[in-house]
């Protein structure tokens, strides 16, 4: 992210890093009752699969206790497939800034998981939870929307106990001749149309494009996971390069 330590993108714009997180909470109340409809129409409706292919990777125990952090994971969507994958004893903690996203994933889980799964309201930036307490943190097409990246990466290796996986699931940047320029045309001519035309709202699909583009490469945000203290950090581009798993691992 280029620019100074008070500003920050939001989408092709600069903004101040406070206003960043207020217009990302004003996007996310926006579409939350209809977020799986958002992912169709940002992914084709490839997302489900992207996200169980990231569940896959994650493995979750079947036969220990096993705890996960997944943040930004409001509507519960890598939780829930975690707490299938894994044992008696998987636990999550669903962690989101916006509670219209909490509101939703809430209503989804009812009581289908009990004690298994609770939801937090707090900010990746600053985690309400004390040091060395998951397994594993996930987020899933999140880390681009919080305004200061290196701050949230921190925080994860913070909450991780030693050998603990950091796994992130995010829109990267499209390496396939002729796939480039068709999803490029696809992301800013068809999606905010999309997003106007089935959700009433143009302008939240527009800054969720616009956000994908201004997200670094996948080898320059390994180097940002790198540089938060993670080790064997490697990336795993899915479908030609539109989305990417990001891994790593506390090592001490």
């Amino acid at each position: 992210m280029a620019g100074d330590e008070t500003s920050t993108d939001f989408g092709f714009e600069r903004v101040r890093l406070e206003e960043k997180q207020d217009r990302v909470n004003e996007v996310f109340r926006s579409v939350a009752k209809r977020y799986d409809l958002m992912n169709d129409l940002m992914s084709g409706g490839l997302h489900r699969a992207w996200k169980s292919a990231f569940v896959s990777t994650l493995r979750p125990s079947r036969t220990r206790p096993f705890r996960l952090l997944d943040v930004a994971g409001g509507t519960g969507d890598i939780a829930f497939r975690t707490l299938e994958a894994g044992g008696p004893d998987t636990k999550v903690t669903v962690l989101d800034i916006n509670e219209a996203m909490l509101g939703v994933g809430r209503e989804r889980a009812g009581q289908r998981y009990g004690s298994r799964i609770d939801f937090v309201a707090g900010n990746a930036e600053a985690l309400p939870m004390p040091p060395e307490t998951f397994d594993a943190y996930t987020i899933a097409f999140g880390i681009r929307n919080v305004p200061r990246i290196e701050h949230a990466l921190a925080e994860a290796h913070r909450v991780l106990k030693v050998g603990g996986r950091f796994l992130c699931l995010e829109f990267s940047h499209v390496d396939v001749p002729g796939l480039d320029k068709l999803y490029e045309a696809y992301s800013f001519r068809v999606i905010p149309r999309l997003g106007s035309l089935v959700a009433g709202d143009k302008e939240s699909y527009q800054y969720l494009v616009e956000s994908i583009r201004r997200f670094p490469t996948a080898g320059a945000f390994a180097r940002m996971i790198e540089e938060a203290g993670f080790g064997h950090v490697t990336h795993r581009p899915l479908s030609g390069g539109i989305c990417a798993i990001h891994s790593g691992w506390k090592l001490a």
